[in-house]
């Protein structure tokens, strides 16, 4: 999609350039070289910056001048100034990110162990962790939905594809349609104690013993999208905690029955 001037300029400084220097740049690759006459009229900026803007681009060699009276601008090919920016945006980048992991290794919160619990608000939101939960699993899965609305194909997929990987999935669910969901699979599937049945209960999932979520619906709140909030954590001794009591109504001990 075609950008006006203004654009340009606008993306320009957010590959490091100044206001001014990025308006000399433009005008200068649309005169192919001029003065600074000639640039300001079409940069519209002051006469006065067009000098300072032409210096500070000829540093970063993006523009060469010729020692004439009066002086002419020429700036490099766009193929140059590209490899010139990219080179720049690329050093910046590494900059950044080694300084963010030095400070990161730095850091020591005293040598506690933090017990982190996130909150997710909507479906839409809760569906990207859960599958990213599931497809980040080494060895257990353990995923249990109230209502077949919150098992999309998204999710019903990235489980199916990790038991055929090899990993131990079940399910376990008061709803027959989400059994159906995986009819003639290898994923084994359970119906909850009927104590454990909630209206408002949403999701589960217990993955590695070392990693939770649970969601709850608002009423109604299965065949309303924005009706879904949940907690997860991961890595931490309450996730193992929780993982090792949620487990339990995967048990068949526990009384959940499993499904013919």
């Amino acid at each position: 999609m075609a950008i006006d001037r203004q654009e340009a300029v606008e993306a320009l400084e957010r590959l490091g350039l100044s206001n001014y220097e990025a308006k000399v740049f433009i005008a200068l690759q649309t005169l192919g070289d001029g003065t600074a006459r000639e640039v300001y009229r079409l940069a519209e900026i002051p006469r006065s910056q067009v000098y300072g803007a032409a210096e500070a681009l000829e540093e970063q060699g993006l523009v060469e001048i010729q020692q004439s009276s009066p002086m002419r601008y020429r700036p490099v090919s766009i193929e140059e100034a590209k490899a010139i920016l990219n080179e720049r945006f690329e050093r910046e980048q590494d900059r950044a990110f080694d300084y963010l992991e030095r400070a990161r290794e730095r850091y020591d919160p005293g040598g506690e162990q933090r017990e982190d619990v996130w909150s997710l608000q909507g479906r839409e939101h809760v569906d990207a962790r859960v599958e990213q939960l599931v497809n980040d699993a080494e060895a257990t899965v353990l995923f249990g939905a109230s209502d077949v609305a919150l098992v999309p194909d998204r999710i019903r997929d990235a489980l199916v594809e990790r038991r055929q990987g090899g990993l131990s999935v079940k399910v376990i669910s008061e709803s027959s349609e989400v059994h159906e969901l995986f009819e003639g699979g290898e994923i084994e599937t359970y119906y909850p104690p009927e104590q454990d049945q909630s209206r408002h209960g949403g999701r589960l999932l217990v993955v590695d013993g070392d990693a939770v979520l649970l969601s709850v619906l608002a009423e109604n709140g299965a065949e309303r999208e924005g009706e879904e909030a949940a907690i997860w954590s991961e890595g931490t001794g309450l996730a193992t905690v929780l993982a090792t009591i949620l487990a339990n109504l995967f048990d068949e001990s526990s009384g959940a029955v499993r499904s013919s």
